[in-house]
């Protein structure tokens, strides 16, 4: 089966160097040697045609046009062994904490501002900084970030690092269940004597800090609800799957609304009070009183019963001056200054190009870097400098001269690989891990998270909106853990 793959000079997930299977990979690999290329060919159209009946798609627009896609799925999972969760694990309450921080000073007394960790300017000119609307709100918890999806990659030595912060409405969530629920449906051989964290009851962590946010005298009759811009939405499957999963109600603006400052929900029995409002929609169109005046998708008034301590809003609004990506690069610095201690995990090195010299020398070397849009995602408005054309890297080098503020650059990691399978052969693809942090009175890392995988050979981009996949993710249990079970 694996003849003619070669780990090349990658790291690899599943094999060393000399093409064994790692340690952590054996019992798969082994069960993995007992199908026929005609059993694999099956289950891999099995497991496509599952995605499809479900309905788990997203959508990709093009010139304001929606076109709606499943996401593509492969078996190989990556399989993260207990000692290295562990570390994992640590890095990401230890990072979400110190965002947190962050967040809670820019908003109130901005002393990592006045101390110059922190340019004043990329705070202050960041169009996600919402100090107007948000300052001197009492956040329930003082906790800004309830849920954060945060990336992470190998590099060719196998060190983890953080590529990004998503802190506004990280989504993907939907997708590690359902590769988790693929897998078991049409590979259960796979599970056999695997000590694999399960996910069955991760959910009710993430309702639980919900509810944790509830307004004190709410709080033993809290009623939750999460807020979609409605199906036309890329994610809307994700906002589906959550409500129906957490059961709480699924709403649109228009089913809200605010009277004295206080949300009420719209209801065949009348108007019901409305607590907590777990929100997948920008910070924008919250509010046409408070932001965008024509924004349909958000409730008059809502930002009012934020501010009297009426409604809680998840995450908080103003999250997105946080996961800017030239913020990013400080993320290792404020873990120093609020916390104290060593960034357990840290970022890719990273270039300001509005620092003369930084952009001077990226410009020099942009067919050697990524070039990244700071406010940019899903992979759109990026330069893999390697893999570009002479055209496409003078087109970048000219939007770094007019706006360099708007741009970061990296070095181009040799992102860890791991074998991908789409019904003919397994060949090596790029992979990254979104982590997924719930923060509310106790912050709960999900065991695994969503691996993505450049299904297109040679691909660095991961993104499901530009060919990308997804893969299930297991943690194995350590030795304590197997015997609670």
């Amino acid at each position: 089966m694996f003849k003619t793959y070669s780990t090349g000079a990658f790291f690899d997930e599943m094999f060393t160097p000399h093409g064994k299977p790692k340690s952590h990979y054996r019992k798969f690999f082994e069960v993995l040697q007992r199908f026929s290329k005609d059993e694999l060919r099956e289950k891999h159209e099995t497991a496509q045609l599952s995605f499809l009946r479900q309905g788990i798609t997203f959508t990709v627009y093009n010139n304001n046009v929606g076109t709606e896609r499943t996401m593509p799925f492969d078996f190989v999972p990556i399989i993260i062994p207990s000692e290295d969760w562990d570390i994992i694990e640590k890095g990401m309450i230890q990072r979400a904490e110190a965002l947190n921080q962050f967040l809670e000073d820019v908003y109130n007394e901005k002393r990592i501002l006045q101390d110059g960790i922190v340019p004043r300017r990329l705070v202050e000119e960041n169009p996600y900084y919402y100090d107007e609307q948000v300052k001197g709100i009492d956040i329930p918890l003082k906790n800004h970030i309830f849920l954060a999806g945060i990336d992470l990659i190998r590099d060719e030595e196998g060190k983890y690092h953080v590529l990004e912060d998503n802190l506004r409405n990280p989504s993907g969530l939907s997708y590690v269940y359902q590769n988790r629920y693929v897998m078991r449906q049409v590979y259960p051989e796979f599970f056999a004597s695997q000590s694999v964290h399960t996910l069955e009851h991760q959910l009710s962590h993430l309702h639980q800090a919900i509810l944790d946010h509830a307004p004190e005298s709410r709080k033993d009759k809290a009623f939750a609800v999460l807020l979609t811009p409605g199906m036309y939405n890329s994610a809307y499957y994700d906002h589906v799957f959550l409500a129906q999963q957490m059961g709480i109600d699924l709403v649109e603006g228009r089913d809200l609304i605010v009277k004295k400052n206080i949300v009420y929900m719209k209801s065949m029995r009348g108007l019901k009070r409305v607590d907590i409002i777990y929100r997948r929609i920008d910070d924008d169109y919250l509010d046409p009183e408070a932001f965008l005046a024509e924004s349909t998708l958000g409730v008059p008034g809502l930002l009012m019963a934020y501010r009297k301590g009426n409604v809680a809003i998840l995450n908080g609004i103003g999250n997105g001056v946080a996961d800017d990506k030239a913020i990013y690069a400080y993320v290792p610095d404020m873990i120093r200054y609020y916390l104290g201690e060593e960034p357990i995990i840290d970022n890719v090195k990273t270039y300001l190009l509005d620092n003369p010299e930084e952009r001077e020398w990226v410009l020099d070397h942009l067919n050697e870097l990524v070039v990244k849009n700071v406010g940019a995602s899903g992979g759109y408005d990026m330069l893999v400098g390697p893999h570009a054309s002479e055209e496409l890297i003078e087109i970048f080098r000219k939007k770094i001269i007019e706006t360099p503020h708007q741009y970061i650059a990296q070095p181009t990691i040799k992102l860890s690989r791991a074998p991908a399978y789409q019904g003919e052969e397994f060949y090596p693809c790029h992979v990254d891990l979104r982590v997924f942090v719930v923060r509310g009175e106790d912050t709960h890392v999900m065991p695994g998270g969503l691996s993505r995988v450049a299904l297109k050979e040679g691909s660095l981009v991961v993104n499901s909106s530009q060919g990308g996949g997804g893969k299930d993710t297991w943690v194995f249990k350590n030795k304590e853990e197997e015997g609670d079970t």
